[in-house]
């Protein structure tokens, strides 16, 4: 089965969150099943970009309103990759050293026309076209309703909504940005007295899917105001939790840390790690070690960090590392904070890809106290290093981490507060105490398999679904 994945992110050439991670593992495990995946995306002023070779595979204008650009569709050269990776190269709107914007209605539309029309010249078309999040959202309505991409209606589209806080909204006055269409299925396109391409996209895939099952639960409770269309839509509905690339994170393999490890081993290869990540940020390697790696800001429960370690940090013998940027507020708190419990809590503001893995392999906990979390990747990566993980129950966390209470490997919390996180990360550190039981639960965790190649059947079973 020919499958084409259409995203705004893939890792490794350009990440923001874990969009990128699944898009750049699901289609490689699709292969290894047999199937026959690639990916498009957008051409962007990024590290890998600029390191790799492309060759130009297709040149046309694609035509935005009153617009008009020149654009080509790009292949990287490089053979080694597990799928076949193009581009598509818009350089007066995609080739920025930025994946989004403010505005981005022009820069995704244009992009997904272009990657229509392309489509349209191939002699073996896609069985299926997968689009990923609300920057490909428009791409189910085109192939249906706009006359241009008339060859493409009969081609399956899915959905998969990898977070549904952005839904790329635009205004009416800006529909002339798509290709002409029967005026009578602009309902289609609006929701809510906006274009929302999210919804269109609900409304015209095939099928949808969300990244783990309790999201798509939680979708119709709770969904930026999507609540009553993904109840409607529920029949074509479902959730499949992602997985993880097993090998980018693996710590038996994992070229990034100091020193790889695997269950039987993981007392030394932590041990070193740890204490590389302890000296290089003036910690204290005899305390157990929180760590926090992710965006700064509300959906990650980030804004509550300040309060929480500052009462931790005064109450309790601990250290804390956090990895992340976002809210400027927050992060302003947390350097502040670096300076009073300098010795016991530090900051990296940014992000690091290689030091990401470095704490995943040398922290004792990982806390994610999300408010939103369809998914999650951080609780499984954290899982495969052997650090424990301190969640909130929703989402993706609640189908992959139990607590240990209740015979499983994690500190669960219901609420996200400062009362609850600290409660959780206290009981954290009373079980750090207890080493019998702290090194049976990372011997445990470090077995858990959650690689892609489960889901990816699942996906597969769902592609067969819609086999004409």
């Amino acid at each position: 089965m020919r499958i084409l994945h259409i995203s705004a992110e893939c890792y490794p050439v350009a990440k923001v969150g874990g969009l990128a991670d699944v898009v750049g593992a699901l289609p490689k495990y699709l292969n290894n099943s047999g199937q026959q995946c690639s990916v498009i995306m957008p051409f962007y002023d990024v590290r890998f970009t600029q390191n790799h070779q492309f060759e130009t595979i297709y040149e046309d204008t694609v035509f935005v309103a009153a617009d008009n650009f020149h654009f080509k569709i790009l292949k990287l050269a490089d053979l080694s990759k597990d799928f076949e990776l193009f581009l598509v190269d818009i350089p007066q709107l995609l080739y920025k050293d930025y994946v989004y914007s403010h505005d981005d209605a022009q820069r995704f539309t244009a992009f997904q026309i272009a990657v229509l029309q392309w489509i349209q010249t191939h002699q073996h078309k896609p069985d299926v076209i997968h689009c990923h999040d609300h920057h490909t959202g428009l791409v189910p309505f085109m192939m249906q309703y706009c006359y241009r991409f008339e060859n493409l209606k009969n081609i399956p589209s899915v959905l998969t909504i990898h977070n549904a806080q952005y839904q790329g909204w635009f205004s009416h006055d800006r529909i002339a940005m798509i290709p002409d269409f029967d005026k009578q299925h602009v309902g289609l396109l609006d929701w809510d007295g906006s274009i929302n391409p999210l919804a269109t996209a609900i409304k015209c895939a095939w099928k949808v899917n969300t990244v783990s099952p309790s999201y798509m639960v939680e979708l119709q409770q709770k969904a930026n105001g999507l609540e009553a269309l993904l109840s409607h839509e529920s029949a074509k509905c479902l959730g499949i939790l992602n997985g993880i690339d097993t090998t980018v994170w693996n710590p038996t393999t994992d070229a990034f840390i100091k020193k790889q490890y695997s269950s039987s081993s993981h007392i030394s290869g932590k041990k070193v790690n740890k204490k590389w990540l302890c000296d290089t940020y003036g910690l204290d390697f005899n305390k157990p070690l929180f760590v926090f790696i992710g965006r700064l800001v509300y959906e990650k429960g980030s804004d509550l960090f300040p309060q929480v370690f500052k009462e931790i940090l005064q109450e309790n013998d601990v250290s804390i590392l956090l990895l992340g940027s976002g809210d400027s507020d927050t992060e302003n708190k947390l350097i502040a904070l670096r300076e009073k419990f300098k010795g016991h809590f530090n900051a990296y503001i940014g992000y690091d890809e290689e030091l990401s893995h470095l704490i995943y392999a040398g922290a004792d906990f990982l806390l994610m106290p999300s408010r939103v979390e369809p998914c999650g990747l951080n609780q499984m990566y954290s899982l495969t290093y052997g650090t424990i993980p301190i969640v909130r129950s929703i989402g993706g966390l609640k189908d992959t981490i139990v607590d240990v209470d209740n015979d499983g490997y994690g500190f669960v919390h219901e609420d996200t507060s400062v009362g609850q996180i600290k409660n959780a990360m206290q009981r954290a550190a009373a079980f750090y105490d207890n080493t019998l039981k702290f090194k049976k639960i990372r011997t445990r965790i470090m077995k858990i398999d959650h690689s892609w190649d489960n889901s990816a059947q699942q996906y597969i079973s769902l592609y067969n679904t819609l086999k004409n």
